[in-house]
C-alpha cells in the first residue's frame, strides 16, 4: 500500500493488499477456456554451416548430374579392359537409373575372360534387371 509524504509523493509502506476474489454467480454462465490447439515444434533456422552444407550438397548434386551427362557419350571412348568397362557401365546405370545401358553392360560382361568375374558380372546384370522390373510393380 502507498501513502503520501509531506510533499504529496507516494511512499511504499510495505502493506500488501490482496487482489479481490470474484465469485461466479449462478445467473452468469462461467466460461471454460478452450484448450490451446497443439502446435508443431518450430523448426529452428539453419545455421550458417548447415546452410553452406545444404548449398554445397545441392551444388555437388548438380555437378554430378552434369558430369554423368557429359560422361555418357564418352564411355565407349575410354580405353578400358572388359572388366573395367563393365564396372563403369554398371556405375552409370546405377547413378542414372538408365536401363538402356544394360545391353552395353551385358556386352562388356560377356567379354570378361575370368569365369568367376564374368559370372559375378552376369549376376549383377540380372540383379539390375530385377531392380528395374520390380520398380514397376
Amino acid at each position: 500500500m502507498f501513502s503520501l509524504d509531506e510533499n504529496q509523493k507516494p511512499i511504499d509502506d510495505g502493506t500488501v493488499v490482496p487482489e479481490p476474489v470474484v465469485m461466479p454467480s449462478n445467473d452468469s454462465p462461467t466460461s471454460v477456456p478452450s484448450p490451446m490447439p497443439p502446435t508443431a515444434p518450430a523448426t529452428p533456422p539453419l545455421t550458417v554451416a548447415e546452410t553452406a552444407n545444404h548449398e554445397s550438397t545441392d551444388s555437388l548434386e548438380d555437378i554430378r548430374k552434369e558430369a554423368l551427362g557429359e560422361l555418357a557419350p564418352l564411355v565407349g571412348k575410354l580405353d578400358l579392359n572388359p572388366e573395367d568397362k563393365f564396372r563403369t557401365t554398371m556405375m552409370m546405370i546405377q547413378a542414372t537409373d538408365n536401363k538402356d545401358l544394360i545391353k552395353d553392360a551385358h556386352e562388356a560382361a560377356k567379354t570378361i575372360e575370368d569365369e568367376k568375374v564374368r559370372a559375378q558380372a552376369l549376376l549383377d546384370i540380372v540383379n539390375e534387371i530385377n531392380y528395374f522390373t520390380q520398380e514397376k510393380q
